[in-house]
């Protein structure tokens, strides 16, 4: 211990002085960081629940003394080779004392290094000593009001639709102490509901005390295996990063701090840990939004789909809140051992209304009842520099779905990952988000190969090719089909103040030739091709350009192509105490086919993603000012600029012009 200790003075002084600016501490820009992961933006990806899974991993940076190798796979940024080889200096040469004798780990580039620098932290490498760390960990006490409203107003308040009031309010407090306990609630008003309460989710949390890993009461999710059974959001799926993003992580119990009204589960949930073996335990009842069918002659009543928008704003919707009861049972056993993880899953979910699609052919194979259980194992094993991983399960009905596949690296400069994936069309998961095309695990097989290789030192080459069948019908697809896409994506970084990359993904699918649902419909080829040039410069360490351009296009077989552009310049400027973003955007599609989704920066703990079509500007700016060492605001304005003699919206939210200007402000205060 001597010897370390004296090591970590001397490669302090040497390394952690000369070269302190290879780890500036600053914020980590989250928004930066999505966008990597996903450079072609689709509807598709949750990002609300991105983001706030990202923010979770920066608020609780994992203890490279003591993670294992799931805990690394985790943050999908490090590859097998990375992740064994910072493991095998833990083991050689003791705990780490400093993030900067990373430096030191064969293989580990400073790149690397600053990527995962905002997730890490060192705790308790003196022992029983009663030194301290060299980095303290404080408790993070703060509490969020922000308010926002569209300008203009909608139809819907014009014509009286929505009852409440055009702003739309959110409150967030949250106290924590990483891997130790944490407490906060959420409340939030959105813009023509009534009550100012209209949601809220809370939580509290207690970890690592004694043989209770993990304890959460409140609003929660769960992701054990690789998301079929329990799936916890965070889920990046195909985009820039073609490998890592294919697998998950045993990630356990995570507190909800999503405003998505009908994401989580609320009632009591905690993990156990007895040496090698954990067992988690939940409970949980929900009321969820659904439109209830009467039926005559004292038949009971039924619903057909839960309503996923958290809207209150008209009597329809305020008709429609808190219909079902929902009530979920079960639990995981995991058994850890430091290269083999395997578990067990359990969920059993029963509603106290009846649940009936609608009768449409392609939902023969839908869940019908008010009971359903899911149930499998999963595994992970690594091997040498490979990972290999899977999960199975079977629901009530019968029906099973089944993912597996591998993560490895072939040399220095090769990743490799594959995944394939069996989602029979009568196999239920409702809390399941496995690796897919759709945006549910059912209906569905594929295979998916991923690869990266890396040219030289800030040049590399990534890419996948994913096809799929649906062995059942779908909506707008009257009969069996099958598509595939892929996409190509190359990265030059050639030094720290400048990269860039070029990204073409194409994606062919089946769908009917008429939209009449009741007009059994030959199939039509369908073509989607998105193109994206994106570049990043930093220029004087305080202000940095980001230029992004992409065309979208959508042919059907026989019809005209639908084409769409946009180009969209970003500055980023900390001036003093005062940052600065904003965006200047110039967009033209031909029609919502070829819409193009762009991710934007916007205050902290907010989501920006709004679909660009049509023919027109749109400009935004914010502005983040520290009012003193307690208090921070934000401002942020949004201004969109159609043809005009074209409408912003549609139904009760379509504008009255051709202009929608935004305002929100936002205020956090850190005890």
């Amino acid at each position: 211990m001597k010897l370390k200790i004296l090591f970590y003075v001397v490669f302090t002084l040497s390394f952690g002085i000369s070269r302190a600016q290879v780890f500036p501490s600053q914020e980590i820009d989250l928004n930066s960081f999505i966008q990597n992961l996903t450079p072609v933006q689709t509807e598709e990806i949750n990002y609300e629940d991105l983001y706030e899974n990202l923010f979770s991993l920066y608020q609780n940076p994992i203890d490279i003394n003591r993670a294992d190798q799931a805990d690394f796979r985790s943050l999908f940024l490090l590859n097998e080779n990375k992740i064994n080889a910072i493991i095998n200096h833990r083991q050689k040469f003791g705990p780490f004392l400093s993030l900067y004798e990373l430096q030191a780990v064969d293989g580990l580039s400073v790149e690397d290094i600053r990527l995962i620098l905002p997730f890490i932290s060192i705790r308790n490498v003196w022992g029983s000593t009663n030194l301290k760390n060299f980095a303290s960990e404080s408790t993070e006490n703060y509490l969020v009001l922000r308010a926002d409203q569209v300008l203009e107003p909608s139809r819907g308040y014009e014509e009286n639709k929505y009852l409440g009031s055009r702003q739309r309010y959110y409150l967030r407090y949250r106290m924590s102490h990483s891997k130790d306990f944490s407490v906060g609630f959420i409340s939030e008003k959105d813009a023509g509901e009534k009550s100012l309460l209209d949601y809220n989710n809370f939580h509290l949390q207690v970890q690592n005390k004694g043989f209770i890993k993990n304890l959460v009461l409140g609003d929660y999710l769960i992701q054990f295996g690789q998301g079929l059974i329990f799936s916890a959001g965070f889920a990046p799926g195909k985009g820039s990063e073609p490998v890592y993003t294919t697998r998950r992580s045993n990630l356990g119990i995570k507190p909800y701090n999503s405003v998505l009204e009908n994401g989580s589960m609320r009632g009591l949930a905690n993990t156990l840990k007895f040496k090698q073996i954990e067992i988690t335990t939940l409970v949980g009842n929900n009321k969820r939004d659904a439109p209830l069918t009467e039926l005559a002659d004292d038949q009971e009543s039924y619903f057909s789909s839960i309503l996923s928008s958290g809207f209150h704003r008209t009597e329809t919707e305020i008709l429609n809140s808190n219909q079902i009861k929902e009530t979920n049972l079960g639990g995981n056993i995991l058994y850890r051992l430091p290269h083999l993880h395997l578990g067990f899953s359990v969920l059993h979910t029963s509603y106290n209304q009846y649940f009936k699609k609608r009768d449409q052919l392609y939902n023969f194979y839908e869940f019908t009842g008010n009971r359903n259980t899911v149930l499998g194992p999963n595994f992970s094993l690594s091997w040498q520099n490979f990972n290999f991983f899977g999960e199975a399960a079977r629901s009530t009905s019968g029906g099973m779905g089944m993912v597996t596949g591998l993560v490895g690296s072939l040399g220095q400069r090769v990743e490799w990952a594959l995944n394939l994936r069996n989602y029979s069309p009568d196999f239920h998961t409702f809390y399941g988000s496995a690796f897919s095309e759709g945006t549910r695990n059912i209906n569905e097989r594929g295979i998916y190969n991923g690869l990266k290789y890396i040219i030289k030192k800030g040049l590399e080459v990534s890419a996948f090719y994913d096809r799929y069948r649906f062995p059942w019908l779908k909506y707008q697809v009257n009969a069996p089909s099958f598509g595939h896409d892929y996409q190509i994506r190359i990265l030059h970084r050639p030094n720290k103040i400048f990269n860039q990359y070029i990204a073409w993904h194409h994606e062919e699918k089946q769908k009917n030739q008429s939209s009449d649902e009741l007009i059994v419909s030959t199939l039509q080829n369908t073509f989607r091709d998105n193109l994206v040039y994106r570049s990043e410069y930093f220029w004087n360490k305080t202000v940095k350009f980001q230029t992004k351009i992409q065309r979208n296009s959508f042919l059907k077989s026989g019809t005209s192509n639908s084409v769409g552009y946009a180009i969209m310049e970003d500055i980023e400027a900390n001036i003093r105490r005062l940052q600065l973003k904003g965006r200047l955007a110039y967009f033209n599609t031909d029609d919502y086919d070829s819409r193009i989704y762009a991710y934007e920066n916007d205050v902290l703990y907010a989501v920006s993603f709004p679909a660009y079509y049509g023919k027109g500007m749109r400009y935004y700016g914010i502005l983040r000012v520290p009012l003193n060492r307690h208090l921070q605001a934000w401002i942020r304005w949004s201004n969109t600029t159609i043809e005009k003699d074209k409408k912003i919206g549609s139904g009760n939210d379509q504008l009255p012009g051709n202009r929608k200007n935004e305002l929100k402000i936002q205020l956090k205060y850190s005890f």
